[in-house]
């Protein structure tokens, strides 16, 4: 595993952090999830997407569905990253985006990371 970016985005008070790693396995999906979760322990959501060969998955960890872990993949897909993991974390900020701006929050985020 190999981090190739971060980036850092913030509105309304929440602030997303996001993260571009290049990966070989699927294992290393899990090392790097939980090593996210122990650094970045008061975040409340960790949606992630990733390509790795012929798999592939996006999760929107408790954010209302499509908004997180959809757009994550999207930037992916657009950029061809193959072998790649991106996670933008969420610290809620109290208060709520709802889901436009959600949307395009994640989006700009995993976008950042790529520049």
């Amino acid at each position: 595993m190999k981090l190739i970016g971060t980036s850092e985005y913030i509105i309304k008070k929440s602030k997303f952090l996001g993260y571009l790693y290049e990966i070989d396995s699927l294992e290393e999906i899990d090392d790097i999830l939980l090593k996210l979760k122990n650094e970045h322990k008061k975040a409340r959501h960790f949606p992630y997407a990733y390509k790795l060969n012929n798999n592939a998955k996006k999760t929107d960890d408790k954010e209302p569905s499509g908004t997180a872990g959809n757009p994550i993949y999207q930037v992916l897909e657009r950029n061809n990253l193959n072998n790649h993991l991106l996670v933008v974390i969420r610290f809620f900020g109290g208060i709520k985006l709802g889901s436009g701006p959600l949307l395009r929050s994640y989006s700009k985020c995993a976008n950042d990371v790529i520049k």
